[in-house]
């Protein structure tokens, strides 16, 4: 078994791409919601939201990493 530098590179390059991508699509979303969504779901401990963010995240990262891919 061989390592291609190149290889790993690769991978790199592109985690840290869907990573940025994912942060910027984030933003924007919690830009575009009425509310900030992270003092709603830490400080008022709101866990539909809390759920809700976490499966749009999951799609998010799903259609980055198909895009990205």
């Amino acid at each position: 078994m061989e390592f291609h530098i190149g290889a790993f590179i690769n991978a790199l390059v592109y985690a840290l791409l869907g990573i940025v991508l994912f942060v910027v699509a984030f933003t924007v979303l919690d830009r575009i919601t009425p509310y900030a969504l992270w003092r709603e779901i830490v400080e008022h401990k709101n866990l539909a939201l809390a759920v809700l963010v976490g499966c749009m995240s999951i799609g998010m990262c799903i259609i980055i990493a198909a895009a990205v891919h």
